[in-house]
């Protein structure tokens, strides 16, 4: 079952919440910014690979992994991006996606827009957020 948007639809208040355009609107948002993570990544390799060169000079072979470093640490991010994707087009599928995991109310679909794979209601993401900075040992 293909569902036909037109290329500029934006879900808003005044239809039915996850309706069918809702859903599918959402599941093509995450799965072109998975598709999108997977080509950087595939990028990344191939770029680590190529520059797989020996550097006589200490200085640059220091830059050079520092650099290596970093780019692994955001492709391992991007890792966990893509598993929170994956969690958010399985919420697609059983019918919680845009539902606060919390209170079971429904996100806002600005705040899904911005951040498709949210899971709390701003409003949850903020008593989450308070209660973190308490019990955080500084």
């Amino acid at each position: 079952m293909s569902i036909e948007l037109a290329e500029d639809y934006r879900p808003t208040e005044d239809e039915p919440f996850m309706n069918d355009r809702q859903r599918e609107y959402f599941r093509r948002k995450l799965m072109s910014w998975k598709d999108e993570i997977l080509k950087e990544s595939k990028e990344t390799l191939q770029h680590l690979q190529d520059e797989n060169i020996n550097l006589p000079d200490i200085a640059d072979r220091a830059s050079s992994e520092t650099d290596r470093a970093i780019e692994l640490r955001a492709r391992d991010r991007q890792r966990k991006l893509i598993s929170k994707i994956d969690s958010a087009l399985k919420r697609l599928d059983d019918g919680s996606y845009g539902y606060c995991e919390e209170t079971g109310e429904p996100i806002s679909l600005k705040r899904l827009d911005a951040r498709p794979i949210a899971t709390l209601s701003i409003e949850a993401q903020e008593r989450h957020e308070r209660r973190e900075r308490v019990y955080r040992d500084d």
